[in-house]
């Protein structure tokens, strides 16, 4: 897709961004019912999944656009609602395959196509997923945390079987097949445009889609919307009863909270907790929450500077946060605490649990001057601007606490589209950050968020030789022996605090009562897939 084409715009399209009026004009051509849109704060930085810096409203393009050899199984959550089932693997482009010990081999789907008519072959496969383990980064990171790691793992037996062969024994394997990375792409489109310099095709993706899902991308206007028209041919699945869907950016709260509450727009994810809490007991919308697995809202320090190399003035933030205050004044219930337990032991192998830190001014500063920092200091909190419903609040409240300890912190707001991109330079003395791991194991967490040697995620820059032998042996080990290796490294993130834990956040999400099919994923991203419109 050329990127021409994503940048054809109307006037109307322009003062939809503003004027609710005018918010459907985009969609005339459309029976309404066929025609989702979607509210959203901050836009989406990529096409490529497999990009540098690529945020995570670019995974909701990539889920949407690409295919994957497998995906989830569903189940019900304990309200009814769908949600995905880690311990299902069911079929996407691959119908079906063998596992052995040490080998999986994938019968791929015949007659499907990419969106340019271009037939799916298992040579496709092998270069999507050479690439997916190549390019470095967030990507192959994440291709490593099951096991993935190398091209000559990967082979084309023939034009409808793709075999991957096992470096070692690793119950993450399959499931990692599964996650938004390895999408498959078109290996010769992307050919077309790769160079000596850049053989991946990684500048020409950022921009265009090489892909065969469900949708395609009629229109992207960075920044403001991205416009998805169903892939008829699409042969992967169920075809998709939405037809169009358009994914706006609404930076105001208030604005988006007021779309909804008149009808003029269909479903929205990112209002600020307070507009969720208040929006479940419309008769008018459906507010869904579900509890984000894995996942945590924290504070994290970076290690590696002054002053919070020391443990006792990380120690001294951690007991010196307004966690009742952010609980009730920022989520207003919409998240479960991570703190205020009976100590800073682990309480079993699941994760997150809360730690013993509360507020405690006094003990926070003892900490202080027994690291020498009586009189406190200066830093910086830095935040996404793409999540500023609830970041900044939090900062400020942060701000406000931390200054009772002698700490003068200024708040940074970055943008989001720069937000990923700063993390990965490592020099951020203080953040408030979320992250959530996509496979639901304590090890899988701890490997991107406190490894030594995973410079995407451990944005505290945090190295322990100890803590790293624990998450390894962890990641291949079960029964007794495992439940006690989890324990060593939660008790460990307890007492170093690299990172301080907040709140497991909820993944809420309000729509129009004629809007059915909603899936709770992983990723916390929308799949447009299920969905239904009466």
């Amino acid at each position: 897709m050329k990127r021409r084409t994503f940048f054809k715009s109307t006037a109307a399209a322009g003062a939809a961004m503003t004027a609710a009026p005018a918010i459907w004009s985009e969609a005339k051509a459309q029976a309404r019912n066929e025609t989702l849109l979607l509210i959203t704060e901050s836009p989406p930085n990529s096409m490529d999944i497999q990009g540098v810096g690529t945020n995570r409203p670019s995974y909701e393009v990539s889920w949407n656009t690409y295919d994957r050899l497998i995906t989830y199984g569903v189940k019900k959550d304990a309200n009814g609602n769908d949600h995905y089932d880690y311990t299902k693997l069911e079929p996407e482009l691959a119908t079906e395959w063998n596992v052995t010990p040490t080998s999986a081999t994938f019968k791929l789907r015949k007659g499907a196509k990419f969106h340019d008519g271009t037939p799916i072959t298992a040579k496709d496969v092998k270069w999507s997923f050479d690439r997916a383990v190549s390019v470095g980064g967030f990507p192959t990171f994440q291709m490593k945390a099951g096991s993935l790691e190398k091209p000559e793992q990967f082979v084309a037996v023939d034009d409808n079987t793709f075999r991957v062969d096992f470096v070692r024994a690793d119950k993450l394997t399959m499931p990692d097949i599964g996650v938004p990375v390895p999408v498959i792409m078109n290996s010769e489109l992307c050919k077309k445009h790769a160079t000596a310099a850049d053989p991946w095709a990684m500048e020409w993706l950022k921009n265009n889609l090489a892909a065969g899902g469900a949708y395609k991308i009629e229109r992207w206007q960075p920044g403001q919307e991205v416009v998805f028209m169903r892939n008829d041919d699409w042969q992967n699945g169920p075809l998709p009863k939405i037809k169009r869907v358009i994914r706006r950016i609404i930076p105001s709260a208030g604005n988006r909270r007021a779309l909804l509450e008149r009808g003029d727009a269909d479903i929205s994810f990112d209002l600020p907790p307070k507009d969720f809490a208040e929006l479940a007991t419309s008769p008018k919308l459906t507010v869904i929450g579900t509890a984000i697995e894995n996942a945590m809202v924290y504070l994290g320090m970076n290690v590696n500077e002054k002053p919070f190399n020391d443990v006792k003035v990380r120690q001294a933030v951690a007991w010196a946060l307004p966690y009742q205050q952010i609980m009730d004044s920022v989520m207003f219930g919409r998240a479960l605490p991570l703190f205020g337990g009976a100590d800073n032991l682990s309480k079993g192998s699941y994760w997150p649990q809360k730690d013993g830190y509360k507020t405690d001014i006094a003990k926070a500063k003892a900490l202080m001057a027994a690291a020498g920092y009586a009189d406190g200091f200066e830093t910086t909190l830095s935040f996404d601007l793409g999540m500023a419903s609830t970041n900044e609040p939090l900062t400020i409240l942060v701000q406000e606490s931390l200054k009772q300890i002698g700490i003068k912190a200024t708040i940074n707001k970055i943008p989001g589209a720069n937000w990923r991109g700063e993390l990965l330079k490592k020099n951020l003395p203080m953040i408030a950050n979320a992250f959530g791991g996509w496979l639901n194991y304590p090890e899988y967490f701890f490997f991107w968020c406190y490894h030594g040697q995973n410079a995407v995620f451990n944005t505290m820059g945090y190295k322990n030789p100890a803590m790293d032998a624990l998450i390894d042996k962890a990641r291949f080990t079960s029964g007794a022996e495992y439940d006690k290796l989890v324990k060593g490294f939660i008790d460990i993130a307890f007492e170093e605090v690299p990172r301080v834990p907040i709140f497991q956040p909820l993944l809420d999400v309000a729509m129009q009562k004629n809007i059915t099919g909603y899936r709770y994923w992983f990723h916390r991203q929308l799949d447009y897939r299920q969905l239904v419109k009466s």
